[in-house]
Order: C-alpha cells, then sequence, then structure tokens
C-alpha cells in the first residue's frame, strides 16, 4: 500500500520514480512494437480523457527538448561532396568579409557588415548547392529572401560564379562609381536583375514572404499559373523576431495551408548590441510560439560532435544541463577556452564529467553549433522541401562571426565589427586556406578559383542542376493592353444622380473585373471594410478567396449580395491586418516579376490607415518595382464626419510626396478617375514603367459632371481649367480638389454676388505638379542660358486676378506649388487633427467651407488694391467671417 502526503495527496517521490519507469517502459514497448504513430495515437487518447473529466492542462506541450529535431537515425545521407563545398564555402566567406574590408580602407566610411553572412554562410552553401531552384520551363522557382546583413556574402558568390565584376565587388557601397558598384542591401530597385525582395527594413521580410507564399497558391487555384513547386525561402534573424509584424502573421500561413513556405531563422543568439536572450532561449521561445500557431519546426542545435555523446546519455543528464543552460551561457562557451567551458558546463556533476571525458579540451572548445554543420542543415531543408499541408520554420543554431577570429567571433561586438588589422587578415585567410600571399590577404584582395578548378566546375554543375543562378530576378510577362475609355463611359458621361467618387471607383472596379481580355488579372483587396466601401456586391459575383473554400452556409445566403467564399475567388479579403493587406499588394504588384503573371492590385483602405500604419511597406513595395493602385478610401479630414481624430485624413497626401515613384492623385469627379485608372493601366502594364499609384476616394454624394473636351492631359499632369467664367468682373481662379471641389463651386456663387467672375480649376495631383516644377527648376540650374517653363507656369501664363486653393488636406500641399503662380496663392486646408463632428462644421472649423473660400478671394483682392476696405468689411459681415478664430491645429 502506498503511502499518501496528507498535504499534496500524492505518493512519496521513491514510489513515484519506479511508478514513472514502469509508464516509460509501457510506452517504449508502444514505441518499439506499433510505432511512433501509435505512440501519439496514445497520448492524445490520454489527454482528451483528462480533458473529458474537466482536468485543464494548462502546460500543454509547446516546447521539444534542446536538441535536434532530425534524430541521427532519420538524418539522411549528404548528396554532394562536403569537401569541395567547404572549399568553395570559404572561398565565398573570404571574398564577403574581404569585400567589406576594402570598401571601408578606402576612408570613405561606407561601412559594411561582415559578421551576419559568416553565421549564415554553411546553410546559404548548402540551400545553394542542393534545394534553391531557379525558373525553367519545367519549374516555378523559388523565391530567395536574406538577412539583409548577409548582402555581401550573396554579392561574393554571385563574383565567383561569374555574375558580378571584381570592379562592381570593389564598389560595394558605391553605386555612382564608374563601372557600377553595389548597393548596401537587397534592393530591387537598385539592383533590378538581381535581388527578388528588399529585406532591409528588419521584420517586413516575413509578411512580405508569407503573402507571398499565399499569393503563389492564389494564382495555382485561380489557374493564373502552374502548380510547379515553386517555395518561398526566407531567412532572417533571431533578434529580427522582436518586430512585431514577424509572429504577428505567422497564423495566416497555416490558415492557408502554405507548405509553400520555408522560414529560416538565423539563431545566432545576438541582437545588433548583444544577446538576444542572454537570460533564456531565443529558440524555445520561437518553438512555442511557431508550434503554438500550428507550423511544422525544426531545430538544428548542435553538430555531429554531439552525437556520441547523446547516444551514451542513457539517464538524460546532458540534456537536461542544456535545457537548463542560458544563452547567455552559450555565448560565454564560445568566447571560452575548453577546459573553462568543460567546468563551467559539467557544474561539479561527476556523470557529466565522465560523461564528456572522451572530449578533449581543444574539441570541446570547436564544437560546432548544428548551423554550421552542413549534414545537420542538409536534414533539416530536406525534410522542409518535402512538407505538406503546413508551412515550415527552420531554428537554425550558429555563432555570430564564425570564423573571424577571437576578436569578434561570437563576441557582443561582432556586428560592429567592419574593420581587422593586417595580422588578423592574414590569420583569417590561412583558416579559410585562401591560396593569397600574406600581402595579398593583408590588403583584402579578392580571390577567384581558376575556371577549370574542381570548385569551380562543382559550383556551376549545381546551379546549372538547380535551373540556373540565385538570386536572380527575369522579368518576362504579357503586356496588358489597356482599356479604351468606353470602358468608362458611365464615368465619362456623368451623372445627375448623387454619387461618391468611392463608388465611382466601385463601379469602375466591377466594369474591370467583367472585362474579357484582362478582367482576370484584377486583384481587389480590402482588410476587413468591403461594405463600408460598397464592395459587398463583389463577393457573390467574384468570390472571396479561400484556399478550402466555403464550409458553411453564410448567414446572408438568401440574401442579393451573400458573403461567398470560393477556392478561385477572386478578391482579397484580408481581415483586419493592414500589414497583411500591403504584405498581398506587394505579391500582386510584383507578379509580373516572380511569377510572369501581370496582375493588377486595387487595394482600398482607410487612407488615414495606409501610409499612417504601413508606411514601411509602402516604401518596400517601391524598392520592389511593384505596380498597381492604392485606394485611400473615406479620405479627408472634413468629409468623412464624426469618426473623429484616429479616422479624419488630411495628410496622405503630404506623405504620399515622399515616394518617389508613386503618382499621387486626389480626384474630385468620377471621369478625372477613370481617366487617371486608364493611364495608370496604359503606363505600368502596357508600357512597362516602374511606378505605382494612390488615389484618395471621398465618402460625400454629390452629381458628377459631364468630362469636358481635352482634359486628359490637364488631369494627368495635376491641374486644368474646369470652368470659365467669361462675365465681366474682379477676376478670381478657385483651385479645388476631391470633395471640398464642391464647396469650391458654391464659392463661385457666392464671389458673383460681390462682382467677381470665378474660373474654376481642378487641381487632381499638388504632388505632380510639384514633381514637374522642381524637375524644370533643376534643369534650368544646370542650363540657366534657357530657362524653360513648368507646366504650371506654362498653363497659367496669361492668367491674372485672386488665386485660392482649397483642398481636404494639410496646406503645405497647396503652399509647395505656390511660388509658380502669376501671384499671391491663398492656401486653405485641414492642418491640426479631425474632430467628432458634422460634415459643416467641421469644413467651418477648418476654414475649407464655401465662405471662407470666397473670403480668401477677396482678401487676396484687397491686399492687390483691387477692393476697399469698406468692400471687404461687408463682405465679413455677409459671409459671417469672424475677426477672430481659435487655432484649429491646437485642436
Amino acid at each position: 500500500m502506498n503511502t499518501v502526503n496528507p498535504i499534496t495527496e500524492s505518493i512519496y517521490d521513491e514510489d513515484l520514480t519506479q511508478e514513472n519507469k514502469e509508464w516509460i517502459e509501457a510506452l517504449n514497448d508502444i514505441l518499439s512494437a506499433q510505432g511512433e504513430h501509435r505512440g501519439k495515437d496514445i497520448l492524445r487518447l490520454l489527454q482528451n480523457h483528462l480533458l473529458g473529466k474537466n482536468i485543464e492542462l494548462t502546460e500543454a506541450t509547446l516546447n521539444t527538448p534542446y536538441r535536434n529535431s532530425i534524430s541521427i537515425n532519420n538524418q539522411p545521407a549528404y548528396p554532394g561532396n562536403p569537401e569541395i563545398e567547404a572549399k568553395l564555402e570559404n572561398i565565398i566567406r573570404w571574398n564577403a568579409a574581404a569585400m567589406v574590408l576594402k570598401a571601408n580602407d578606402k576612408g570613405t566610411g561606407v561601412g559594411g557588415h561582415i559578421a551576419t553572412y559568416q553565421s549564415a554562410a554553411t546553410m546559404l552553401e548548402v540551400g545553394f548547392n542542393h534545394f534553391f531552384k531557379n525558373r525553367t520551363a519545367e519549374y516555378g522557382g523559388d523565391q530567395l529572401l536574406v538577412q539583409a546583413h548577409a548582402a555581401p556574402g550573396l554579392y561574393a558568390r554571385a563574383y565567383v560564379e561569374g555574375r558580378l565584376t571584381e570592379q562592381q565587388l570593389n564598389n560595394f557601397r558605391r553605386e555612382l562609381q564608374e563601372g557600377g558598384g553595389l548597393s548596401s542591401y537587397p534592393h530591387p530597385r537598385r539592383m533590378p536583375d538581381f535581388w527578388q525582395g528588399p529585406t532591409a527594413s528588419m521584420g517586413l521580410s516575413t509578411p512580405s514572404a508569407i503573402y507571398q507564399a499565399r499569393f503563389m497558391k492564389y494564382l495555382e487555384n485561380r489557374g493564373l499559373k502552374d502548380k510547379d513547386g515553386g517555395k518561398i525561402w526566407c531567412f532572417i534573424g533571431d533578434g529580427e523576431s522582436d518586430e512585431p509584424e514577424v509572429l504577428g502573421t505567422i497564423n495566416m500561413a497555416t490558415r492557408d495551408n502554405l507548405d509553400n513556405m520555408v522560414m529560416v531563422i538565423n539563431c545566432n543568439l545576438q541582437r545588433l548590441d548583444g544577446p538576444v536572450r542572454g537570460n533564456g532561449k531565443i529558440i524555445q521561445e520561437l518553438e512555442r510560439s511557431y508550434r503554438g500557431a500550428g507550423w511544422n519546426v525544426i531545430k538544428v542545435i548542435w553538430g555531429s560532435e554531439w552525437d556520441e555523446l547523446f547516444a551514451r546519455d542513457h539517464d538524460g543528464i546532458l540534456q537536461s544541463r542544456m535545457d537548463r543552460a542560458v544563452d547567455g551561457d552559450y555565448q560565454f562557451y564560445t568566447v571560452s577556452d575548453g577546459q573553462t567551458v568543460r567546468d563551467h558546463w559539467i557544474e561539479g556533476d561527476p556523470r557529466l564529467e565522465a560523461l564528456m571525458k572522451t572530449l578533449s579540451d581543444e574539441q570541446v572548445r570547436c564544437i560546432k553549433r548544428g548551423g554550421q554543420d552542413r549534414r545537420k542543415i542538409f536534414g533539416a531543408f530536406d525534410l522542409a522541401s518535402r512538407s505538406e499541408g503546413k508551412p515550415t520554420v527552420i531554428l537554425m543554431k550558429t555563432v555570430k562571426g564564425d570564423g573571424m577570429g577571437a576578436s569578434a567571433e561570437g563576441q557582443n561586438t561582432a556586428h560592429q565589427k567592419k574593420q581587422f588589422t593586417a595580422q588578423e587578415r592574414i590569420e583569417i585567410g590561412r583558416r579559410f586556406g585562401i591560396p593569397l600571399t600574406d600581402e595579398q590577404l593583408a590588403n583584402g584582395d579578392l580571390y577567384l578559383p581558376a575556371d577549370d578548378s574542381a570548385e569551380m566546375k562543382y559550383l556551376h554543375e549545381r546551379r546549372q542542376a538547380l535551373g540556373g543562378y540565385l538570386p536572380s530576378r527575369e522579368v518576362s510577362y504579357p503586356a496588358i493592353k489597356a482599356p479604351d475609355m468606353s470602358l468608362f463611359q458611365d464615368a465619362v458621361k456623368g451623372s445627375e444622380r448623387e454619387q461618391s467618387t468611392t463608388m465611382s471607383f466601385v463601379r469602375m472596379l466591377s466594369k474591370m473585373l467583367k472585362d474579357k481580355d484582362f478582367g482576370r488579372y484584377i486583384v481587389p483587396i480590402v482588410p476587413d471594410e468591403a461594405r463600408t466601401f460598397g464592395m459587398e456586391s463583389l463577393f457573390n459575383q467574384f468570390g472571396i478567396y479561400s484556399c478550402e473554400g466555403q464550409k458553411y452556409k453564410p448567414v446572408d445566403s438568401s440574401s442579393l449580395l451573400p458573403y461567398k467564399e470560393k477556392q478561385d475567388g477572386q478578391l482579397l479579403q484580408e481581415g483586419i491586418c493592414e500589414t497583411g493587406a500591403m504584405a498581398s499588394f506587394l505579391a500582386a504588384g510584383t507578379s509580373y516579376a516572380n511569377y510572369g503573371v501581370p496582375t493588377i492590385p486595387f487595394y482600398i483602405f482607410y487612407s488615414i490607415f495606409g501610409f499612417q500604419r504601413v508606411g514601411d511597406m509602402i516604401w518596400a513595395c517601391a524598392d520592389s518595382l511593384a505596380k498597381g493602385f492604392l485606394l485611400g478610401g473615406t479620405a479627408g479630414r472634413t468629409t468623412l464626419n464624426g469618426e473623429g481624430l484616429q479616422h479624419q485624413d488630411g495628410h496622405s497626401h503630404a506623405i504620399a510626396a515622399t515616394v518617389p515613384n508613386m503618382y499621387s492623385y486626389d480626384p474630385a469627379f468620377a471621369y478625372e478617375l477613370a481617366v487617371i485608372v486608364r493611364d495608370g493601366i496604359y503606363r505600368m502594364y502596357e508600357q512597362d514603367e516602374k511606378i505605382f499609384y494612390y488615389i484618395t476616394v471621398y465618402n460625400e454624394n454629390y452629381s458628377m459632371p459631364v468630362m469636358p473636351e481635352g482634359v486628359e492631359e490637364g488631369i494627368l499632369k495635376g491641374m486644368y481649367r474646369f470652368r470659365k467664367d467669361e462675365s465681366a468682373g474682379h477676376k478670381v481662379h478657385l483651385l479645388g480638389s476631391g470633395s471640398i471641389m464642391q464647396e469650391v463651386l458654391k464659392a463661385a456663387e457666392l464671389l458673383a454676388g460681390f462682382g467677381c467672375s470665378a474660373d474654376i480649376w481642378s487641381v487632381t495631383s499638388y504632388n505632380q505638379l510639384n514633381r514637374d516644377a522642381v524637375a524644370t527648376e533643376r534643369q534650368n540650374l544646370l542650363n540657366p542660358e534657357n530657362p524653360q517653363k513648368n507646366y504650371l507656369q506654362t498653363l497659367l501664363a496669361d492668367e491674372t486676378g485672386a488665386f485660392v486653393a482649397a483642398s481636404d488636406f494639410m496646406k503645405s500641399l497647396p503652399n509647395g506649388i505656390a511660388r509658380w503662380f502669376p501671384s499671391e496663392l491663398v492656401a486653405l486646408g485641414t492642418d491640426g487633427f479631425g474632430l467628432s463632428e458634422s460634415r459643416p462644421t467641421l469644413r467651418d472649423h477648418f476654414e475649407v467651407d464655401a465662405r471662407y473660400i470666397a473670403w480668401g478671394a477677396l482678401v487676396s483682392l484687397f491686399r492687390q488694391g483691387t477692393l476697399s476696405a469698406s468692400e471687404l468689411d461687408k463682405a465679413r459681415e455677409t459671409l459671417n467671417i469672424p475677426k477672430e478664430k481659435a487655432d484649429p491645429t491646437l485642436f
């Protein structure tokens, strides 16, 4: 009979130990006789039985022991020539370090990073030699997104492959030098034939990769791309995983069964300044997160030297010690001598001491981490490449700065190590077996083996077997002919029936989706506000993409506009995740390059939640040469009445001005929107211009006019005369944009009562006007003998009178072009925070309603001496303009 402790009501430890052994023996018998699947079944059965008894399991097992996921018994044989691969790897390692050293030797201070690639070199070389496939006629090809700081290693490999020249490597981070240079990090815009995607903004490559993998499936399920086995390989650092976008998007990969996604996290245990989790274990932490999200998790922690020790660790004492040690300890072991490591490791435990007696101090010091063992890496990559139904993450333990010597290897300062002494360079070169003289090594000279050497033959043979060299961005896609304007006849003809520009856009989008020539390439994207933007009619017609289709009957199934998910659905409904939606836009906008499929994304979102929230992703789109249309819906600081500070946008166009290849427009009428969209398709997909668009649309309803003749050029350049007033009177020019154009039209009527003749100008893009003017000004600075006029100066050359510009955006937009007007430009805008108020009250508050627009024109006439002070006073009284008012920017 067991003795029971009256406090804990459990049997005493000595009896527990024996009973636990019996349970383990029973489980081992099941594994031996029926296999691991039966063992899993039994554990699942017992767990479900406990849950059925309402016994909560708060300590669900999301961590496996701190050791390799693939046992030595399941490790595949290495198929290549590891000796030649090691030589090649060392040559590339040396050249990667040498190019950074050479750049810094010139005294330009351009910087560069060495340690990251040195930690990732072995895993990348295993991939290049055996896994990373280029696009061929038979194979779709892989996308390779690498850690930004590892870029020198990929340049060094491309140099050995003959794809980059010595001059280019010598001009690392010197892009403007004669003969060409190399960008610091992966930037497709700077090297459009080389890099497949930008990774320099840490954290963003993860959602980009996940949504690229998802978009690959989207194209396949819609029949736009063959199911050809391509994969997305994304390499990030363990410190980078602290960025919220990394773990914030991993659940989607599981929901969409992205077995074409392989994430490799280089766990060198160091951030840029020191340990990632000095007091814990980043690998175990990441394992919990990814296993909890449903990913396949493969851990590559220990090198082959540990296999024999684990085989003799019958009581689990070595495993227990490994589980107790924290990352700070492992970093300490990296920089310590063998005896110090041994003493710290065994902690006075004679069992551990006996276990490790077979290793000399030198062997203890040199023992590898799994991420520096090509056999362990190959096993992980092989298993990941065969994964079905789930995405895979590989947690690869490495040493930052591996091979760089005692002054940098594993040190907290490794990331900042950009320079070595002559002696240190010689030692590194000799360690890597580089056959250069001491003088050449001290100079940081590059090394290139002979073309007929075994190393070079092997390198080219392996890449040829995998379809060609990577990274590589080979663009080939069928051009899309832009639609005729007849497709947008509803917008061109106008409508007395009131509608918003948002609704005008949705109608255009529907027409484009139905077009037999290019409709299938349209990709509508929305976070979770399709009904807000009036897009619910698209649900039933074109379907919401879901990799599994729709397994339920929607509650609105009997309505005319039911919610409808389809495996070949066209609409991407991304949930409340602007980062994910932007990642989808990036994937769709680069599909022409990555898959040869020229999809046209139209991503509509609350305009304030666009640039403000995901501006870094938009910049990545610019870097990636993405194409498509971003639609800032519910735009304007005063048009979106009632919503308040966090929703009312009056500054997205100001931010859009910072993106050099983005064309931003603020149309007032449906026909302007149609002209812009049609021209965008023409320029991006017929002429192959590497640009993309930002267009704001509003939720205010008003009648849409007929398109005047000959205004297309002005719409696209940014400004045209919408209406000319031929009546006599004081000449006034009113400039309007977006929904504030309605206030401008009312202001013209008010001004007629003050004896004014008001011309109406529609400004579709202050940013385009500014860019043209600045470009002309720059040209005139270079060629002062033959000065040219910019578009705005030419347009207004013969105009006189007062000029007033009003929009639902900040005054900085019209002020940015004010100096090119014939006379003073009065700028009215919505500087300040939004407020929860009605539309008329907001416009009065921000001084952009018809009264203030008219008043601005009269004040300008007064300043020009056209109106007297008494006439201005009468106008103030008539328009009810106060002499003092609280500054709206304070609220």
